[in-house]
Parts: structure tokens; C-alpha cells; sequence
């Protein structure tokens, strides 16, 4: 992973860490759950970014380092891996 990446990374799940905290002291003080609902939906869709930042930094690193390579198994790796990435996405 890049730095920029990396520190984007690290930001964005520092946050998702409080959050986290957060939402169990919510649970563990018996808050309403509707209110815990709405936090765990924030959490998700911040986790959801963090993933896009991951997915974006590894097409434009080590898939575009595949394809500029002349090792065609590697490219065939790379796609191979992205379309198993994909299909984990589509079940979630």
C-alpha cells in the first residue's frame, strides 16, 4: 500500500476505532437500540470507504504493475483476484 493510502488508512480507522468504543459503551449502558442501530450503520459505511481506499490503491499499484509486466500469468493473477475481491462485495 502507498503511504498516502496508508495514512488515509490509518485516519479513517483511528475514527472507525472510536466509533467502535463508542457503540460498546452505548451497548454496554443499555442505550436505545435504535440509536446503536444508527451507529453500527455509520461504522459499516465508514469500514465500506476504507475498503474502496484499499481496492483503489491496489488497482493502481499492483494491478497496474501486473499488466505493465510481460508475465502473463501475473496478469492473469491480478484479474483473478480483483473478480474474487468483486464477488465477495456482490454477497455482502
Amino acid at each position: 500500500m502507498d503511504t498516502t493510502a496508508r495514512k488515509k488508512a490509518d485516519v479513517r480507522l483511528a475514527r472507525i476505532e472510536g466509533q467502535v468504543r463508542g457503540i460498546r459503551t452505548m451497548v454496554e449502558s443499555g442505550r436505545y437500540c435504535v440509536d446503536i442501530l444508527l451507529q453500527l450503520s455509520a461504522v459499516i459505511s465508514a469500514l465500506k470507504k476504507v475498503e474502496d481506499l484499499v481496492m483503489e490503491n491496489h488497482l493502481n499499484t499492483c494491478v497496474v504493475d501486473a499488466f505493465q509486466s510481460d508475465d502473463e500469468a501475473q496478469r492473469s493473477e491480478k484479474i483473478r483476484e480483483v473478480m474474487d475481491v468483486m464477488a465477495t462485495f456482490r454477497r455482502q
